[in-house]
């Protein structure tokens, strides 16, 4: 048995088999995570998301931010952008199916007995661990209730951009949501900014990725996350940063958890 991660998909299915045929993937006997932002601005979003609904048990994928925009176009709560390439999923007799799926999956995952905790973007560094499972929880229920379209409503802003453990409502949902799906940097007092995305090395001097202010109770963690084209692709042994921008014409890349080491597939 093996386990791999893979990080962002953005719909490039082609790159996604050829990486599972290098690694001998066997969907019987092995396990699969990925870092989420599965669909959009790929050619393939349609048959990638159906490809990874039917791996079934043998894959987890968290929710990434463009995943949360397909449900909320779907509700028309968002507008397509031009650069979206959603349309064939929108317009799938399966569609329904595929959107009821995709809100049920989690926005972190850890196991018991195992040093990896997925997440799409990254862990607020004002959280332990409990709390950011909490949130987890707490995002996942509201997103599989009935109740959902609700939220996707009021998803859309970046304050909260401080946290607190007074935030309640959709507040607080709106701030995990950020954290887990969204966020590259922080100012040095954990305010959230998006107003930059590029790399950690050209950034703004009064900007600081995330994970640098993390406390050092997460380094007995190995935390692995997408979202982040441009980070760099060797970090700190308890980070383990896997989106290398397939979709813009790089690679997509495979960490073997067992070995401890990556396999990158060129676009």
């Amino acid at each position: 048995m093996a386990h791999y991660a893979i990080g962002d998909l953005h719909g490039c299915l082609d790159p996604f088999k050829r990486l599972l045929e290098r690694l001998q993937f066997d969907e019987q006997r092995d396990t699969l995570w990925l870092t989420g932002d599965l669909i959009n601005r790929g050619p393939d979003s349609l048959d990638t998301l159906r490809f990874v609904k039917a791996l079934g048990k043998s894959c987890v994928t968290v929710l990434g931010n463009h995943d949360l925009h397909l449900l909320a176009v779907r509700h028309g709560i968002r507008k397509p952008s031009k650069k979206d390439t959603l349309a064939s999923i929108l317009n799938a007799a399966d569609c329904d199916e595929l959107l009821d799926w995709l809100r049920h999956r989690p926005l972190l995952h850890a196991e018991a007995n195992s040093p990896y905790i997925l997440v799409h973007a990254g862990i607020h560094p004002d959280w332990d661990h409990a709390t950011a499972t909490t949130l987890a929880r707490e995002l996942e229920s509201v997103l599989r209730s009935d109740h959902y379209v609700d939220f996707l409503s009021t998803m859309y802003s970046n304050e909260p951009n401080s946290w607190s453990t007074t935030l309640s409502g959709y507040d607080r949902l709106r701030f995990a949501t950020n954290v887990f799906t969204r966020m590259r940097f922080c100012q040095v007092d954990g305010q959230l900014d998006f107003d930059y995305n590029g790399s950690p090395t050209s950034a703004p001097v009064t900007l600081v990725p995330w994970h640098h202010l993390l406390s050092p109770a997460w380094r007995d963690e190995i935390l692995i996350f997408g979202h982040w084209s441009a980070h760099p692709a060797i970090t700190a042994q308890w980070l383990m940063p896997l989106d290398r921008g397939c979709v813009w014409g790089g690679h997509l890349a495979a960490f073997d958890m067992d070995k401890r080491c990556c396999i990158a597939e060129p676009a």
